[in-house]
């Protein structure tokens, strides 16, 4: 038979026999997306109806071509049907690459609808989705499952319809041709039918283990050749313990690679030599019922050729279903992520964030993260079940106000909540209860946008993508020209440091901005912040994890970026937020204390508990309190 006919047969026989029933809103919502492309759908239905026809005719012409050379027809007769047997394949060339660039077309575009539609809905998830989400399950989804539903649209609805035309065509003009012939080539079905699903089912059972085995070798691959996890494996010495392992799990991903190529093999020529059979049939029944007369020999050929358009559409619509449940499991899995609704919506009569200086008010506060259930799915996480924990609150009638261009210290232990007020005011969570104010404005009634234009955000980790300096510096002003961009990194004590890269702005910084030490990155997040020229300042913990150089340069950049802007400012070295207008002492999610510097000392409280413990540990790791004052020299609200 036909390679292709053979290709498809086994693509059908290989794939993965899911039983899960038909569902109805899934059909509704995949018609939903189908809408746009209908009219393409169409087309390429007819494409494939057009296909079929032309498959079916060439068989009977060339039966008609050996009766005109065995009864001695005249030549004309036989050039006039070779010519048209020539036409066929050029107008079957022609649909061919038509229907492919359709085909592509429609794919294409169906894969565009649902990565936009599940990218621009992922985008708008909070925090938590992605603090639970494992990155390589949501990013298949945008991947695997994406292409795997548009398949049923290039792939799937295009085979049936053209099975189905070829089917009816080919059993209407072999019973015409012989019925005695038909009837026993479609005896002989069982036999080539069921041996070919019960190799299919062995060999999709080795083509899943080879997928989970590949998947795990990946991850691994993945783990071990970021950064972080280079450094770990060279920091514990076990170069030669990975590569064994590695080389264990890639072994027995070859042997199932050559379980299967063997399988494959085999398969295939089973299928052949059923094919042979079935034509064997054709060629003795139908020469002997030539030889007797009561059949021409152009019909033999023809029933021949016919019989390659009769087993393939028959296997193809049996496993059709097959095909048809992967795509909807495909779409199902597109859908279960755009059914998980975000928690920060914007109203629909959300108004700007006032102009000029802007006070942040928080107003007896109440929050609990939210429960996984509500931000995350277990396909995502790759858990059985979901954690049930969540929903506790942790903020306890928070309230404060930091005035236009004050600046507000938060400080206490860690777990006390100081973060997590940092994270509700850009509204990265929705409170529980209370209000949380800029300008006088509650968050939740405010444009994301100009929230996002009014308030800068500075985090201990200093992230960067791996991407330029330009395009790192772009996310805060993508319209910036190049001198603003030399001026945030002058401010942020930078420029030198770009200047001296090899490619200047457009150097590419690594993952992570890896290719830079902390205090650059940090520095470069500051550059960020100046260029975003945002009128509140949150700062996380921007030097927490610095050596003293670093931080003094660091201390330096916050201090152009602090100027004139309002401030919250969360840190734990108490003695850089000793001038603060106002200092929050915060335990268990209440404000247990606030005061100035000054005025907390004297309190005798929680604060100066915390100050008098920092300043006892630097005097024991620095000779004579130097940390102390280098921490006082280089402060920046000092």
């Amino acid at each position: 038979m036909e390679t292709t006919a053979w290709t498809q047969l086994y693509s059908v026989m290989h794939a993965q026999q899911d039983r899960r029933p038909f569902a109805a809103a899934t059909l509704r919502r995949i018609a939903a997306f189908a809408r746009p492309h209908r009219s393409r759908i169409a087309l390429f239905v007819l494409f494939g109806v057009v296909t079929a026809l032309l498959a079916v005719a060439t068989p009977v012409l060339a039966g008609g071509v050996v009766d005109a050379i065995v009864t001695g027809g005249d030549e004309d007769t036989v050039v006039r049907l070779a010519l048209l047997i020539a036409l066929i394949a050029l107008v079957e060339a022609g649909l061919g690459i038509l229907g492919r660039r359709l085909s592509a077309r429609l794919g294409e575009g169906l894969i565009l609808d649902l990565r936009t539609a599940v990218f621009d809905h992922v985008q708008r998830m909070p925090v938590a989705f992605f603090t639970r989400t494992r990155t390589g399950a949501l990013v298949s989804r945008l991947n695997n499952d994406v292409i795997g539903a548009q398949r049923a649209f290039s792939n799937t609805l295009s085979g049936v319809v053209s099975n189905v035309v070829t089917l009816v065509l080919t059993l209407a003009v072999m019973l015409t041709l012989s019925w005695q012939v038909t009837v026993l080539a479609l005896v002989l079905l069982p036999v080539f039918v069921v041996p070919a699903r019960r190799m299919g089912g062995r060999m999709a059972r080795m083509q899943r283990e080879a997928a989970t085995l590949n998947a795990a070798m990946g991850t691994r691959m993945t783990e071990r050749f970021s950064a972080p996890g280079a450094t770990l494996v060279k920091l514990f010495g076990r170069p030669e313990e990975e590569s064994a392992e590695f080389a264990d799990r890639a072994r027995r991903v070859a042997d199932i690679g050559v379980r299967t190529a063997t399988a494959q093999s085999a398969f295939m020529t089973a299928l052949t030599l059923v094919s042979a059979l079935a034509l064997a049939l054709v060629y003795g029944l139908g020469g002997w019922f030539a030889l007797r007369g009561s059949m021409e020999p152009g019909a033999v050929v023809a029933l021949a050729l016919l019989l390659t358009r009769l087993y393939a559409p028959l296997t193809a619509l049996a496993g059709a279903r097959v095909e048809v449940m992967s795509a909807l499991v495909s779409f199902e899995r597109v859908f279960e992520v755009l059914d998980l609704k975000p928690l920060i919506e914007e109203r629909p009569d959300a108004r700007e964030v006032p102009e000029g200086p802007v006070a942040v008010e928080f107003e007896d506060v109440r929050f609990g993260y939210p429960a996984a259930d509500k931000v995350s799915l277990a396909s995502l996480e790759e858990v059985a079940t979901l954690d049930t924990r969540g929903g506790a609150e942790v903020l306890h009638g928070v309230t404060f106000r930091a005035e236009p261009g004050q600046t507000v210290a938060l400080v206490g232990s860690s777990g006390a909540g100081k973060s997590t007020i940092a994270q509700l005011l850009p509204r990265l969570y929705d409170v529980d209860s209370g209000a949380v104010r800029v300008g006088g404005v509650d968050v939740r009634e405010v444009t994301q946008t100009s929230l996002r234009a009014t308030l800068g955000m500075v985090t201990q980790d200093g992230h960067l993508f791996h991407d330029t300096v330009r395009a790192n510096l772009l996310l805060a002003r993508p319209d910036a020209p190049d001198e603003d961009l030399w001026d945030a990194l002058r401010r942020a004590r930078l420029d030198d440091l770009v200047r001296d890269l090899p490619d200047g702005l457009d150097t590419v910084v690594g993952e992570r901005g890896y290719r830079l030490s902390g205090g650059e990155r940090q520095r470069m997040t500051i550059a960020r912040l100046l260029l975003a020229r945002q009128r509140v300042v949150i700062l996380d913990e921007a030097t927490a994890h610095l050596d003293n150089t670093s931080e003094a340069a660091v201390q330096e950049a916050l201090t152009e970026a602090l100027a004139g802007r309002t401030a919250i400012v969360i840190a734990h070295r108490l003695s850089t937020v000793r001038a603060a207008d106002l200092i929050l002492v915060l335990e268990k999610g209440r404000v247990v204390e606030r005061g100035t510097h000054e005025e907390l000392l004297a309190a005798e409280g929680r604060y100066a508990e915390l100050y008098r413990t920092q300043f006892e540990q630097q005097r024991g790791g620095v000779t004579d309190g130097a940390e102390e004052e280098g921490a006082q020299a280089a402060g920046v609200l000092a």
